[in-house]
């Protein structure tokens, strides 16, 4: 399947999702997010869950690295929709969040954050395949921001669904996730 007919699929399949439903994937998936094989993370860039389209919660993992890495810093996103391009901020219990033009939250201001100092992103999707490959939002802000991050960065994504066999149409400049998590399983790539 294309990106395109992944994308609509998916959005329909996590719409259709009961509260009930995602509530108890949501726990499912952080079992399996506590399965990783991961180091110390000094920076984790996360994305903030939008409140409609049923996205993944990233909260609760946040709270599980924030217990096992201690001292750790939180860094989300902030758009720069002229320059297609994302900056990155601390985000912590002062951050001011604000809505951007798609709904989704991000900091008014605050302290910046180089991409080469992350460790670990947790990379949104609305679905993966078996190789790694991601089917984003259809704007390429993250393999852009992935490209400036080191070599070293280790890319999570996060879904409450299993991977597809194959994406036909995936690019020179799709960057591959290290790790999937799902309620059901933890993929390696």
């Amino acid at each position: 399947m294309t990106k395109k007919e992944l994308r609509t699929l998916y959005k329909q399949k996590r719409n259709q999702l009961s509260e009930s439903q995602s509530d108890k994937l949501q726990d499912l998936l952080l079992i399996h997010f506590q399965q990783l094989p991961l180091p110390f993370i000094q920076y984790l860039h996360t994305y903030l869950p939008m409140d409609i389209g049923k996205e993944v919660d990233t909260y609760p993992v946040m709270e599980f690295l924030r217990f096992t890495n201690p001292g750790i810093t939180f860094v989300v996103p902030k758009t720069d929709f002229r320059e297609n391009s994302m900056i990155n901020y601390i985000y912590d219990e002062d951050t001011v969040l604000v809505k951007n033009e798609y709904n989704i939250m991000e900091p008014e201001s605050g302290v910046t954050v180089d991409s080469k100092l992350i460790d670990l992103v947790l990379v949104p999707l609305l679905a993966f395949d078996e190789k790694g490959n991601r089917v984003g939002y259809g704007k390429g802000y993250y393999d852009r921001f992935l490209a400036g991050c080191r070599n070293d960065v280790i890319k999570v994504g996060l879904s409450f669904f299993e991977a597809e066999a194959h994406i036909s149409d995936t690019g020179e400049f799709d960057i591959p996730l290290n790790y999937c998590v799902t309620p059901y399983k933890l993929y390696e790539f």
